[in-house]
């Protein structure tokens, strides 16, 4: 039989956050070739963006610290599968699917520091 090893992760490091309004979190995720999805947790609606696996990078994930070069995140206290946005570039009403990412402990976490982190800076 196989011998399987369950290694979770053990740090996440993020390098710049950044607290944006609900239109501007969606638009964000607008592309000429359609719309990425938007992932929520316990009320945050959150987007982010990984290093490059350079050697390093990859070197830390495998010791179970991951890398969020940018996180943009927007309070919606209520989890929907699609969101819209009237886009006036585009012309149209752009829909965006959310992904309710709530079964991962890494984002839950992630979203019970964030509270914490915006609740010590206002």
């Amino acid at each position: 039989m196989v011998d399987i090893t369950y290694s979770p992760l053990k740090s996440l490091v993020i390098h710049e956050i950044l607290e944006v309004d609900l239109d501007s979190i969606m638009r964000e995720r607008v592309t000429p070739a359609g719309t990425m999805p938007l992932y929520w947790c316990d009320g945050i609606l959150f987007s982010f963006s990984s290093l490059p696996m350079t050697d390093d990078v990859v070197k830390d994930y495998l010791l179970g610290k991951i890398h969020w070069s940018e996180v943009h995140f927007s309070r919606l206290d209520k989890f929907s599968q699609i969101l819209s946005l009237n886009e006036e570039e585009y012309k149209t009403e752009m829909k965006i699917r959310v992904i309710d990412t709530s079964v991962s402990q890494l984002h839950r976490d992630f979203v019970k520091w964030l509270k914490v982190l915006t609740k010590k800076n206002k």
